[in-house]
């Protein structure tokens, strides 16, 4: 969907030869045998219903979350406008936090015994952070991580995607700078990237990532210790600690 060329390190599945178009349909068929191993090794389980139950409603958020990233990053249509902080949370949320963090918690949780609605709230609340913590990771290393590291090449600037670094960006930007945003955003063209990664550096990004990375793991650390009773303090500690300073 966004025209990637590698995904962990390895070629896209669609770029692979005579692949293509069909990539949409073997990823039906991977979302399937979710439930097909679900019922297998699952079915007759207390906590049967309740895997069912999380499995549909995470994929289902998250296809909300990539159609909303889908409809605000449409090719050769660059509006600025939509780059708002309150989306960009909304698409993280929906497309990243539930399926990456408290989708596996959870499972893991009703799995052991932990069905209350309240311990699973207030996972919920750290996990969902968590996962907006990871994405700005991620939307930092679009741009500015290794690809032999990162296993992925970067092309959130010429995707015209709704992400951490244009949004921080359009915060700061004089009206001359927005211009050269509107002009190279959203363009497939080597040297427009390089002008808004340009721009990026006379913004200072980097140490603005450099400064909300230590702010949002210090806000973690409060919301673990705030929304983690009757649950495991050191499970959410030991993912906080996973991800924090990543370059991968």
């Amino acid at each position: 969907m966004d025209n990637s060329v590698t995904r962990r390190g390895q070629p896209c599945w669609y770029r692979k030869e005579g692949i293509g178009l069909e990539a949409v349909n073997d990823s039906f068929l991977l979302e399937s045998s979710i439930y097909c191993i679900l019922r297998r090794y699952c079915r007759g389980k207390p906590y049967y219903l309740n895997l069912l139950e999380l499995f549909l409603e995470t994929s289902y958020l998250t296809e909300l979350g990539q159609a909303l990233d889908l409809i605000t990053a449409q090719p050769g249509k660059v509006d600025l406008n939509r780059y708002t902080e309150k989306r960009y949370k909304a698409i993280v949320k929906y497309k990243t936090a539930f399926y990456s963090f408290y989708l596996p918690v959870a499972a893991a949780m009703y799995m052991a015994g932990i069905d209350g609605e309240e311990e699973h709230r207030n996972a919920k609340t750290i996990l969902l952070e968590m996962g907006e913590f990871f994405q700005i990771q991620d939307d930092y290393l679009d741009c500015y991580g290794d690809p032999s590291v990162t296993g992925k090449i970067g092309t959130d600037i010429q995707d015209n995607k709704c992400g951490w670094l244009v949004v921080e960006a359009l915060k700061r930007v004089s009206p001359e700078q927005r211009k050269v945003l509107e002009e190279n955003y959203g363009q497939n063209d080597p040297e427009k990237v390089q002008g808004v990664k340009q721009l990026y550096e006379e913004l200072d990004l980097a140490s603005v990532y450099r400064q909300n990375e230590e702010e949002s793991y210090q806000r973690l650390q409060l919301l673990i210790s705030q929304h983690s009773h009757n649950l495991s303090r050191e499970i959410f500690l030991g993912l906080a600690g996973k991800i924090y300073k990543r370059q991968k």
